[in-house]
């Protein structure tokens, strides 16, 4: 009688889900997405993981920061098949990537989560350096602005962006601006918001996102004072935040008044608005979802 030698079928890896939570320094990076030839947070921490546990998943983020733009609280998600306990994997991570990159948090998520898909609110700040002389180990952070400001028109600008609105006017004119392109995102929010007054429509357009809440507020710190404008959404464009900064401090200044706002979003004209605030001002603060 044959004896049967054959080696009993191994069980496939069970694959986990993962969700890293993320702050890093953006001035040496080209943005978080990977690029050919150029350094990027997607591509430092792939590469990480790689060299840890010999896997190479591709982390998708909540949003694709452009060069140079900061992160307190960037999510991303990926599997592996490795069975590692989280706080070693963030200490291993740590251990591994550059120190402009952190992570803050790891752990496992279930299967249908997704960093970028799931979201259901972003907050992005933008700091303003008010004083004449702006520290050098703060410029990379801030964007060094002291000339004079009508504070209650800046305010009054930020309230109109509040609600459902087509932000064409504020995107980026990117060939590719109907597609997905850095920080816009998919999936929109379309439950009531945390304000009354407002009456959220069905979007219309790709370009259609809704503002929670968008305000100034003045900081003083021991570098001098900021100027810091946060605004929560269920989505953001490329450029989107960037542009609304530089069109509100146009409105500061006097360039432009705060009741020609309506106009420019109903324009939806990228010309309509202001220029393009610097992107080291910018700051992804954190993303929201549901509870996992």
């Amino acid at each position: 009688m044959a004896i049967d030698r054959t080696e009993p079928a191994q069980p496939a890896p069970l694959l986990q889900n993962w969700k890293l939570t993320l702050a890093y320094d953006g001035t040496a990076f080209r943005g978080w997405q990977v690029q050919p030839n150029e350094i990027t947070v997607q591509g430092e921490l792939q590469a990480a993981l790689e060299r840890i546990l010999g896997e190479s998943p591709l982390p998708q983020g909540s949003g694709r920061t452009d060069a140079g733009v900061h992160a307190l609280g960037q999510v991303a998600s990926f599997v592996l098949a490795a069975p590692i306990p989280a706080e070693n994997l963030q200490r291993a991570l740590n251990r591994t990537l550059p120190p402009a990159i952190r992570v803050l948090r790891a752990r496992t998520a279930p299967n249908a989560f997704h960093a970028r898909h799931s979201a259901v609110a972003k907050t992005y700040e933008y700091r303003v350096f008010r004083d004449a002389i702006c520290p050098p180990f703060l410029a990379p952070y801030v964007y060094a602005y002291s000339r004079p400001m009508d504070g209650s028109a800046l305010q009054r600008s930020a309230r109109l962006f509040e609600g459902q609105h087509d932000f064409l006017s504020f995107a980026a004119t990117d060939s590719d601006l109907a597609g997905q392109t850095f920080n816009q995102d998919a999936k929109l929010d379309l439950r009531p918001i945390p304000r009354p007054g407002f009456q959220i429509e069905a979007p219309t357009a790709p370009t259609v996102r809704t503002i929670f809440s968008s305000c100034w507020e003045e900081r003083q710190t021991e570098a001098g004072t900021l100027l810091v404008y946060r605004v929560r959404g269920s989505g953001f464009l490329h450029h989107m935040v960037r542009n609304l900064v530089g069109t509100m401090l146009d409105v500061g200044r006097g360039r432009l008044s705060a009741d020609e706002i309506p106009g420019i979003l109903a324009a939806r004209n990228r010309t309509a608005a202001g220029p393009t605030a610097p992107a080291r001002g910018l700051f992804l603060h954190s993303v929201e979802y549901e509870e996992l």
